[in-house]
């Protein structure tokens, strides 16, 4: 795990170092730096795997250097393959493994990798470097290229400079609370897109890319319930064990959550017994699952930390949010991902978790009102319509409104959109999205609305939202956060799998239960999920108010082209007069305020 920085601008020692300054926290344990050709190479090492120094990068191998940001999980029988093929190694870790596989086989190497990843291999002789992005996005990208010039980062800031702000990022943010791949918060940056390569040509200043993998039209499985749970469950072993590779303390994640007690309890198995295993508690029993998580942990029998907070330690850490992030980010959650990897890191430097199994299995709350509302659909639309314009659903409030909206909805696969731009009135005047074309492939991969629905879920929002918050919030101390529901065999067999099998009687996760229920008593781990929240419209009303009428004033709120100032302003009467909950509005509102203010720069 760790930063990365590439360009070939002319840069002096000093300016390369303060670029590297700016994403030290992703690596705190080396600093490297080579320049050559014209190219300026920087990497900042959070040393996992091999800790001698031999280990660092860049890292050259005959006429091919390297700068390499995640993990390789497989890179043991990668690095068999290759000596079998006559390749000899210097290291023990996963690095060398992969810049001795580029040159062996080229790009016919990515397919083989099994890991989160995002990395640049600069052919000296060629003058060509070829650079690829993990399957689901877990590692960041963030590249610009203007003809022929180019930088490449693990994050936005060192390459901000002198940037004009994207007003259609903007757009999508205000209807998001994020800014999705391909787009960045400015123009002339961009994101590598999940599962593609980049190949640079240096001589003739092209640039192209190639798509290696995407999720597919899932070929419906034959296996009866108890295998596929018998095969699900080695998955997951396999999976896990191999992100258990570690040179350095490792513990897990554990919540009151489905996902991360079953991490853990197969993680512990494995490790027979010696497993550590990290919670965070709040003092609002509304927000807390760690008496819960305590209980997990004395089941499955590892050795527990518990770290209870109040709101003062989390509002504590909003600064730190504020600037972690680097562009928009408008999900609160990441404030106690943040807390939770700083009460970590001083036992452990590679903890694992259990993101990624909401979307693959079925466990959002969005998916039990999927399976209610498709038949809605089943009304035609005109009458959905005259329905809609008829009844005063302003009357219900905010949830009137969004009603309102799913009623307005042509298809099912807009309904599906709407999930994750909102139901309710739009921030942005321009209520366009036209940007979701980015991402309709998956409306083609199933005739099954639960599974559509899912692979949006994967494709947008996990990407986006949930690989992005865990990246950031463990980098910013220096933790390496692994999760074995990302396992792209993980992903892609459940896809096959019936959706009866993972979402059964009103309830996800149906396998998932059933193969925790080997490790937990069922009756311990059936509860009602929590997510990992804090009280944010309580926040607004108390602690926050000052703050949010100081940065949302008319000022702001005019100067930002696209926005619903009269929306904004509304919702912030009725939340602060306790008239309904719009704080994740406002919240995303604020948290713009605040990137602007943090990176002064022109609003255009």
């Amino acid at each position: 795990m760790c930063g990365i920085y590439l360009t070939n601008l002319p840069l002096k020692k000093e300016k390369l170092r303060s670029k590297l300054d700016w994403i030290s926290h992703r690596g705190p344990d080396f600093t490297g730096m080579l320049q050559q050709d014209n190219l300026s190479f920087g990497h900042t090492r959070l040393s996992i795997l091999d800790l001698d120094e031999r280990s660092n990068q860049p890292m050259c191998h005959e006429h091919f250097i390297m700068v390499f940001n995640g993990e390789i999980y497989n890179y043991k029988t990668i690095k068999k393959e290759l000596e079998e093929e006559g390749e000899t190694f210097s290291t023990q870790g996963d690095s060398e493994v992969l810049l001795v596989g580029y040159k062996r086989w080229g790009k016919e190497l990515i397919p083989k990798l099994n890991g989160m990843f995002a990395f640049s291999i600069y052919d000296t002789i060629k003058n060509e470097i070829f650079s690829a992005r993990d399957r689901l996005g877990v590692k960041p990208f963030y590249y610009s290229w203007n003809k022929g010039e180019f930088e490449i980062c693990s994050q936005i800031k060192p390459l901000a400079a002198n940037k004009t702000v994207d007003q259609e990022a903007i757009e999508i943010y205000l209807q998001t609370g994020y800014v999705p791949s391909p787009w960045s918060i400015y123009k002339e940056v961009r994101k590598l897109k999940p599962g593609h390569c980049m190949i640079m040509d240096l001589n003739s200043k092209n640039i192209q890319f190639e798509q290696y993998w995407d999720l597919q039209s899932p070929k419906l499985s034959a296996l009866s319930y108890t295998e596929a749970k018998d095969q699900l469950h080695e998955l997951l072993k396999n999976a896990v064990k191999i992100r258990l590779q570690s040179d350095v303390p490792f513990g897990s994640f554990l919540s009151g959550g489905i996902d991360s007690a079953l991490v853990s309890a197969i993680a512990n198995k494995i490790v027979n017994g010696n497993l550590k295993t990290f919670t965070i508690g709040f003092d609002n029993p509304e927000y807390d699952e760690s008496v819960l998580a305590s209980k997990f942990s004395e089941i499955i029998g590892s050795k527990h930390q518990e770290t209870i907070c109040s709101a003062k330690d989390l509002i504590e850490l909003f600064p730190s949010f504020f600037k972690t992030y680097g562009e928009p980010f408008a999900d609160s959650s990441a404030i106690p991902s943040l807390l939770l990897n700083k009460t970590t890191k001083p036992m452990v430097t590679v903890a694992l978790s259990g993101d990624g199994g909401d979307e693959s299995f079925l466990g959002y709350n969005h998916f039990k009102w999927s399976t209610k509302i498709k038949l809605v659909f089943n009304t035609p639309y005109l009458i959905r319509m005259l329905i809609a314009s008829i009844i005063p659903f302003k009357w219900l409030g905010k949830i009137g409104l969004g009603v309102k909206n799913i009623l307005s909805y042509k298809t099912f696969d807009s309904f599906i959109e709407g999930i994750f731009t909102g139901f309710g009135p739009l921030l942005s005047t321009n209520k366009r999205t036209d940007w979701l074309k980015e991402f309709w492939l998956y409306r083609s991969w199933s005739n099954t609305p639960l599974q559509r629905a899912a692979d949006l879920n994967i494709k947008l929002w996990l990407e986006n939202d949930s690989n992005v918050k865990v990246d950031r919030a463990s980098m910013a101390y220096g933790v390496e956060v692994r999760s074995p529901f990302l396992d792209y065999r993980v992903i892609e067999f459940a896809r096959t799998l019936p959706i009866s099998y993972r979402f059964h009687n009103g309830k996800g996760k149906r396998i998932l239960r059933d193969i925790l229920n080997e490790y937990i008593p069922e009756k311990v781990f059936d509860v009602p999920k929590k997510g990992f929240a804090i009280p944010l419209a309580q926040w607004m009303r108390n602690e926050l108010k000052e703050d949010i009428i100081q940065h949302l004033n008319d000022d702001f709120l005019s100067s930002v082209k696209g926005l619903n100032a009269r929306t904004v302003k509304k919702f912030m009467q009725w939340h602060f007069n306790n008239k309904g909950d719009y704080s994740p509005y406002i919240w995303r509102v604020y948290v713009l305020s605040k990137w602007f203010k943090n990176n002064p720069i022109e609003n255009q």
